[in-house]
């Protein structure tokens, strides 16, 4: 029997691309040294939805041009959009045009995971763009974590229902488009893959997976902008996260240190407890900021698109994790604090008793002249 494979008569390949560049930007400012095409736009719904459920301030957005990039027999639009978030993180996407059989959108996903060209061409991109906003963003630098992220919008089959057939008749293909793996055949991997599904109406649907997503929707501009917030949020965890554990060896590994000399000892604890001091709050206001950014309330599409994704990424358990180390740094602060404390109460101990013990012998001394 023949499987069934609905032919794409429109869609589209977004392929994102998400980097940190600095622990905070000025979006005005940024958006002032940018020449290319800029906007700062709210989400484009297209279902009704609560005003507040939007970005807190809106991203920058800025379209430029760049070479086409080939992919097997697929290549890229020239315009890519690039999304500048207020906490650090900027978004690059691409558009690949979709149209034949579904079934080669497994070729085509599996050939976009860890892309190298891809990779290489958006570090170029966000090396440009941070080269022109520089002056306004805070400590500049692209770190070495990025994440990847494919959703494939199908705008219209040549069958009516195609989506819900797919899902019934031939599941493992969609899960192969999923994980970016055209070997795929387990039962337990397939179910997995497919596990995620949201919808608004009778003729829409969202597979979210840690890979790619799959929206059947002709119009969907919201739901990617919610998908790509909440990769950039996985990426900007994993990045802050990376970071507080860096932070936890530096400064666990001081408490051990004994610097020779008074003087020794209460200066460089000082320097200590004003960097993990700094450390503290720039965490903490990132860690808001990226949880912030985009309101979450009400019991919107959105709204429960959005918990699904985290749901996916697991931004619960890196919240968690980041929870933890904060607390821990506190605590590694408390200590520290306590000892320079009593450091300090000892030193002027001491000198009391070196005043009370040079008053003691003066008399005897100015006797013996």
């Amino acid at each position: 029997m023949k499987r069934y494979d609905p032919a794409v008569k429109d869609g589209v390949a977004y392929i994102q691309y998400a980097y940190d560049v600095g622990p905070s930007v000025d979006l005005d400012a940024a958006g002032e040294n940018v020449a290319a095409a800029t906007e700062r736009a709210p989400i484009p719904h297209q279902r009704r939805a609560p005003k507040y459920f939007e970005f807190q301030p809106y991203p920058l957005r800025v379209t430029r041009m760049s070479a086409t990039q080939t992919v097997g027999e697929w290549r890229t639009l020239p315009a890519v959009e690039t999304v500048v978030y207020d906490f650090g993180a900027v978004s690059v996407t691409y558009q690949i045009p979709l149209s034949g059989p579904f079934s080669s959108l497994a070729r085509l996903s599996e050939l976009l995971y860890d892309n190298e060209a891809l990779l290489q061409n958006s570090r170029r991109l966000v090396e440009e763009l941070l080269k022109a906003i520089r002056p306004s963003v805070t400590r500049p630098q692209i770190s070495a974590f990025y994440e990847d992220y494919v959703v494939f919008q199908i705008r219209a089959f040549d069958d009516h229902g195609a989506h819900a057939r797919l899902l019934a008749e031939a599941p493992t293909m969609v899960a192969q488009v999923l994980r970016a793996d055209v070997d795929l055949r387990s039962e337990q991997e397939v179910r997995d893959a497919l596990s995620v599904q949201v919808s608004y109406g009778s003729d829409d649907l969202t597979l979210v997976d840690w890979v790619s997503a799959l929206v059947f929707d002709p119009a969907a501009d919201d739901t990617r902008a919610v998908l790509e917030f909440a990769t950039v949020q996985l990426l900007e965890l994993r990045h802050l996260d990376h970071q507080l554990d860096g932070a936890l060896e530096r400064y666990y590994d001081a408490l051990a240190l004994r610097p020779k000399g008074l003087l020794g000892l209460f200066s460089r604890a000082d320097d200590k407890l004003r960097e993990i001091g700094q450390l503290q709050v720039e965490s903490a206001v990132l860690f808001e900021n990226i949880n912030n950014a985009l309101k979450l309330l009400g019991d919107q599409f959105l709204a429960r698109l959005y918990r699904e994704a985290a749901r996916r990424y697991h931004l619960n358990s890196w919240d968690k994790s980041i929870r933890r180390k904060l607390e821990t740094l506190e605590s590694i602060y408390d200590k520290m604090e306590s000892a320079l404390a009593t450091a300090r109460l000892e030193f002027l101990e001491w000198i009391v008793i070196i005043l009370i013990a040079i008053e003691v012998v003066m008399p005897f001394v100015k006797g013996g002249h």
